[in-house]
């Protein structure tokens, strides 16, 4: 259920403010909302996956308190990555 090293390599690289940036709360959005639609996906097929249904929602959280901090902090760049990975907020 986790990312290849070609998908997060190529999502970090789209969204790096800087070279070497793993840790933004960008890339950290961009990674988790990836994570999150593939999770989605498992969900249509296994429906009675409560385990990993747990972790969705700590992704879930953890998406919306970055977008939160984001918003405060850089809010043009909050506005981008909305846009960009099709959020709706």
């Amino acid at each position: 259920m986790s990312l290849s090293k070609e998908k997060k390599r190529e999502i970090v690289q789209r969204f790096e403010t800087h070279t070497g940036d793993t840790g933004s709360a960008e890339v950290q959005i961009a990674l988790l909302t990836e994570r999150i639609e593939t999770l989605s996906q498992h969900f249509e097929k296994h429906k009675k996956d409560n385990h990993s249904r747990l972790g969705l929602l700590k992704m879930v959280g953890k998406r919306r308190r970055l977008l939160n901090y984001l918003k405060d902090q850089k809010s043009d760049s909050y506005k981008l990555v909305i846009k960009e990975l099709g959020l709706r907020r």
